[in-house]
């Protein structure tokens, strides 16, 4: 039985206060992981240190890595697991790159990890046009109060 291997990006968040060498580590122990799945990494891009949006484990930064990979289902679910026990790693983000006819690659979310948002662009649009309809309510306040009109004087 073959295995369908796909290809995927996967962005993890490392503790700012790793320094090159210990990075060079966690590259490598992820790496490790994805080549113990059966898969194998094709690119990896570092980004360096960069500020967050929110904190994570009291961070206000981290230090950015973008991998693009090759793997199978079953070893994904293996990295998955192993990137949530590498305690350098901050959060991280597996996205399934899948082909639309023919035009290229493009990136589907696939799973998230500790919160790091919905999986489904549809349910994140509908909460986005649910917000923009939502209209405040008139108060009193808003509206210029009407001066009384002046007498002419005699």
């Amino acid at each position: 039985m073959s295995r369908l291997v796909r290809s995927y990006e996967l962005i993890y968040i490392v503790h700012p206060e790793v320094d090159e060498a210990g990075l060079a580590a966690v590259n490598e122990t992820v790496t490790g992981l994805v080549e113990r799945g059966g898969g194998k990494v094709m690119k990896v891009d570092p980004w360096g240190l960069r500020r967050l949006a929110y904190p994570i484990r009291r961070m206000w930064e981290g230090q950015y890595v973008l991998m693009h990979i090759e793997l199978d289902s079953q070893g994904v679910t293996e990295l998955e697991r192993g990137l949530g026990l590498a305690e350098q790693v901050m959060r991280h983000l597996l996205v399934r790159l899948e082909e639309v006819g023919g035009a290229g690659v493009v990136a589907r979310p696939v799973e998230t990890v500790e919160g790091a948002g919905s999986t489904e662009p549809e349910a994140e649009a509908e909460a986005a046009e649910a917000e923009a309809e939502v209209e405040e309510p008139e108060t009193e306040q808003d509206e210029p109060a009407e001066e009384p009109a002046e007498e002419p004087a005699e």
